[in-house]
């Protein structure tokens, strides 16, 4: 653990410091008064604008480098029974202005005598999540901003709690989503086809269902539906669950599909066939069969969308996959599953610093 550093408070005597720091304390009274309705949303926009000032002030150039501690100082001094004033929180203020700053649209407003103040859209999804989530973005997504609105929205979007969007950064969610070989933009209206590519994974990590040794696809599925909460999740947003060895008769005969599922905001039948090994061009014919027999025997006409196949397989040559989908006129994706679990490619801050073991126990509070 390293040694903690005492910081002296300096007394800055520059009038447009003192003045700044005033400015701090009525924008964030102001966003107090606010905070009765969005607690959340004013909290990360008086962040936001803080971290401009930090930034367009050049406030280290002006007064030095320790201004930001004796920022922390003064604001605590001012309002004592206010948490986020840390160095570390205003340090994360900084960060959160110059990720997002780029994409932001901020309008100027006359704020009264002390000073311009900027009114940023309301409707920003940067401000609909809690400030403890975006900090856990700001440290893993390391500047990616599409890849931090990726997951700001998919909190947004499913109600993500902290842990959960962890494991979904650290699952490398945002890598895999949307990337299965498929024939959707050939077979799906435009807005449908769009959606069950965004839904689509590749590779799927089925580390949650426990196998690690060999086994064949009747223990794997079944591993899968022991988990069904993971398996669900993993799938991803919407999935209901229907059956397993689902049966269909087609013609004089019996056939059973390996999984089926309803997307609710597809609104369609998902019909999941799962391989152990290498997927091969009669996979294509297999399951274009069954979701075609799907849309006969269980779709309702001005219900359901048209099924939607999904081959999940060990392993796949990407070129044969691609040549084989030209094939079929009927909407499948082909991914690869990985029962390893995923690790993020290099782990940093193990051991947490006093400010952040200090901050933890704020936030907490």
């Amino acid at each position: 653990m390293r040694n903690s550093i005492k910081i002296q408070p300096v007394n800055i005597l520059d009038k447009d410091y003192q003045q700044w720091v005033k400015n701090l304390v009525i924008r964030y009274r102001n966003c107090q008064i606010k905070a009765a309705v969005k607690v959340n949303s004013e909290q990360l926009k008086f962040n936001y604008l803080l971290g401009r000032d930090i930034v367009e002030m050049r406030v280290e150039e002006r007064w030095g480098e320790n201004v930001i501690n004796q920022l922390s100082m003064d604001l605590k001094k001012e309002m004592p029974t206010t948490e986020g004033l840390s160095v570390t929180n205003l340090r994360y203020c900084r960060r959160f202005y110059l990720l997002y700053s780029q994409a932001l649209i901020i309008h100027p407003q006359v704020g009264g005598e002390l000073e311009k103040i900027e009114f940023i859209q309301d409707d920003s999804p940067i401000f609909q999540i809690p400030w403890g989530h975006q900090k856990l973005i700001l440290d893993k997504v390391k500047g990616n901003l599409d890849k931090a609105f990726f997951f700001v929205s998919q909190t947004i979007k499913n109600g993500w709690s902290r842990s959960v969007l962890q494991n979904g950064i650290e699952s490398e969610l945002y890598e895999r989503s949307g990337k299965s070989i498929n024939n959707f933009s050939l077979s799906l209206p435009d807005i449908s086809s769009e959606l069950a590519q965004e839904l689509t994974k590749d590779p799927y990590n089925f580390a949650f269902a426990g196998i690690t040794k060999h086994h064949n696809e009747t223990e794997l599925k079944s591993a899968l539906l022991q988990n069904i909460t993971d398996f669900l999740v993993e799938l991803g947003t919407g999935f209901a669950y229907v059956g397993k060895e689902y049966r269909l008769q087609i013609g004089d005969a019996e056939n059973f599909i390996d999984l089926l599922f309803y997307n609710l905001r597809l609104r369609c039948y998902v019909v999941v066939e799962v391989k152990i090994g290498k997927f091969t061009p009669s996979d294509i014919g297999q399951i274009g069969t069954y979701v075609v027999a799907a849309n006969h025997l269980l779709r309702e006409e001005g219900k359901d969308n048209p099924t939607i196949g999904l081959l999940i397989c060990r392993s796949k040559d990407n070129t044969l996959a691609r040549y084989a989908l030209e094939s079929s006129s009927q909407p499948i994706g082909i991914s690869e599953y990985e029962l390893e679990k995923f690790y993020p490619e290099k782990i940093e801050g193990t051991i947490p610093t006093i400010e952040e073991i200090e901050q933890n126990l704020k936030d907490k509070k």
